[in-house]
């Protein structure tokens, strides 16, 4: 696995766990990434996107809201929710990651750990926060 993919992966695993269990502590999270990851470099990619993502949250979850047509966050999969939390943060705050990436990466992690139903969800919703975070040129 490359070293982006698993640095998102545990950041998704955070993300589902602090949804679930929101008393985690800044020690925890830093043991949960060490034990996961060997290398410097992923481990502080993956405590960037989590902590980004969780300092964004209120703006990610309204995009989210805005974006998924007759479904409330509550309502989606603890996965699915905080896959797009994360696909959401990489599209409109990691400008520099491309929008392909962002959507494969997403898609590949709904495949591992959601329904048979979500990567098309994750696909659906992200696709159409791409579409208005990263607009096409017009001669594109």
């Amino acid at each position: 696995m490359y070293r982006r993919s698993k640095a998102r992966e545990v950041a998704l695993q955070l993300l589902y766990r602090v949804d679930l269990n929101p008393s985690l502590s800044k020690a925890q999270v830093a043991e949960f990434i060490t034990a996961r990851i060997n290398d410097q470099i992923s481990r502080d990619f993956a405590l960037l996107l989590y902590q980004q993502t969780m300092q964004n949250l209120s703006q990610i979850d309204a995009m989210l809201v805005q974006s998924a047509e007759n479904w409330r966050l509550p309502r989606m999969a603890a996965v699915d929710r905080n896959l797009l939390r994360l696909g959401t943060f990489e599209l409109s705050h990691q400008k520099e990651t491309p929008s392909e990436v962002v959507l494969n990466e997403s898609i590949e992690l709904a495949k591992r750990f959601g329904t048979a139903d979500s990567p098309s969800f994750v696909n659906g919703i992200l696709d159409k926060i791409c579409s208005t975070e990263r607009p096409k040129p017009e001669n594109a």
